[in-house]
């Protein structure tokens, strides 16, 4: 029972009735202390289910539910580190195994999706996480967060696993468990894959299933001429699936003044995270293979334009709105300012903006780094690296911009992507651009986390591939 009084202190009821999977992160997440990166109300930093809407929008969830790998990654996107197991892949003694585990731990807790009628319960698939484990009677505690149905209840293990080995008929997949724990190190990324835009299910496939047969196809001179084989064709814009993280709050008393230390921390580390990435290769070859080919930013990635949708979209979370059609926002109204920060003068910026939601002002304030006065990324210069020229981006570039999310997107795709070049010269050069060991530490944790995001995407593009095969041949 070591992890149920950490669960337990976190417990809640789902707010909706097809909100089972999200409450059952957010009783984990709370439990596991996970900092969501933005404040719940007043001060407190803390999850509630309308933060998790990176994997799949809340109105979907609200109406359909949510499937086992939506779960595992929206876990993983809010900071998490997720171990999932479909039942049909692993066994009654592995899941007793993990039910043990967790059980005798603080730090790692367990969430079942299962049957509910196997348990001889009213209702199909549910989520909950388990309280504990009673190694003599071999029964596990519920901990179900559909608490207007259910109080905790023991079930016989064996019985658990049956409706855990059951299949979701809205994918035809079987349901499951995941270990859920905390990364070792906090979560503070400057970019993440996004679903919301439901164009990401073509971005996802062609990435992961075109580019590969692309590459194999077709003969390279050049690593030019693979990155516009991949980025070329691409189904919609990449900002439509990888995003850069803007840290809002309302405004408080008037303009802030001053931003507290770990909010300089994560500015700082921002700021890193992208000065790392614009001195390396992958950055370089898509600037000069944008500028051979052409190929233009959209006019409204201005760094005002991205503000005021950030500050759009908050304004929408802060009020508990879910639609941004009630927001209102004022282009001219963003404003920007520098802040102290730490006793130091300058930093950090915050750009504030003013909206109306469903009628009412607002003021949202937006933190973004200082751009650096140095020659980091400023000037213009152009220098040689291994044959590549190195573009540095002119000062007032300093947010991520499309190339930057190129670049990134470039470094997470996974390996395999680049094995079916046929030269075996221009395979070894890309594979060295893209390479992950020889990337500074930060940059580097930042690739791997969007390489995990990509695996849990994947996953849940496959699922949703087969669900709609199923439903054509239904259909048929």
């Amino acid at each position: 029972m070591n992890g149920f009084f950490k669960l337990v202190s976190t417990f809640q009821t789902q707010a909706e009735p097809a909100y089972c999977g999200l409450t059952t992160l957010v009783v984990v997440l709370n439990a596991l202390s996970v900092d969501p990166g933005r404040r719940w109300k007043g001060p407190w930093r803390w999850f509630d289910e309308s933060m998790l809407d990176c994997c799949e929008p809340l109105e979907n969830v609200k109406k359909n539910g949510i499937t086992f790998s939506k779960v595992s990654c929206l876990a993983q996107c809010a900071g998490a580190s997720v171990q999932a197991f479909r039942a049909n892949e692993s066994s009654l003694d592995l899941f007793r195994s993990f039910v043990e585990i967790c059980a005798s731990s603080e730090d790692h807790h367990l969430v079942v999706s299962y049957d509910r009628q196997i348990l001889k319960q009213t209702g199909t698939g549910h989520f909950s996480p388990v309280g504990g484990y009673h190694r003599h009677k071999d029964m596990a505690l519920i901990l179900d967060v559909a608490r207007f149905k259910y109080p905790p209840h023991w079930v016989p293990l064996s019985l658990l696993w049956e409706a855990l080995n059951s299949v979701d008929e809205a994918t035809g997949k079987s349901r499951g468990f995941m270990m859920i724990t905390k990364r070792a190190k906090p979560t503070c990324f400057l970019f993440t894959l996004s679903c919301k835009d439901q164009r990401w299910r073509a971005m996802c496939k062609y990435l992961l299933e075109e580019v590969p047969y692309l590459l194999k196809s077709r003969g390279f001179t050049t690593v030019e001429e693979v990155v516009y084989t991949v980025f070329g064709s691409l189904p919609a814009e990449v900002a439509s699936f990888v995003k850069w993280i803007v840290e809002v709050k309302p405004a408080v008393n008037g303009p802030i003044e001053k931003v507290d230390r770990d909010e300089t921390e994560r500015l700082r580390y921002k700021s890193k995270v992208l000065q790392q990435l614009r001195q390396t290769r992958a950055l370089a070859l898509i600037t000069k293979w944008m500028e051979q080919n052409s190929v233009n930013s959209p006019e409204d990635e201005s760094l005002q334009t991205a503000i005021l949708q950030a500050c759009c979209q908050g304004a929408a979370a802060f009020r508990g709105s879910n639609c941004y059609s009630n927001v209102k926002c004022f282009k001219k109204d963003v404003k920007e300012s520098n802040v102290t920060s730490n006793g130091a003068r300058g930093e950090a910026v915050v750009m504030s903006s003013r909206v109306l939601v469903d009628g009412c002002g607002q003021v949202i304030d937006a933190l973004v780094p200082k751009r650096p006065s140095s020659g980091n990324v400023g000037g213009g210069s152009v220098l040689q690296q291994d044959g590549i020229d190195q573009v540095t981006l002119e000062e007032n570039a300093f947010h991520p911009t499309t190339r930057d999310l190129l670049a990134v997107l470039l470094l997470a795709l996974p390996p395999s992507t680049w094995e079916q070049i046929p030269d075996l010269s221009i395979h070894a050069e890309i594979s060295r651009i893209v390479s992950r060991k020889e990337l500074p530490h930060e940059l580097q944790l930042e690739v791997e986390h969007l390489f995990e995001q990509a695996f849990f995407v994947s996953r849940s593009c496959t699922e949703e591939a087969l669900t709609e095969e199923a439903l054509i041949e239904t259909k048929n």
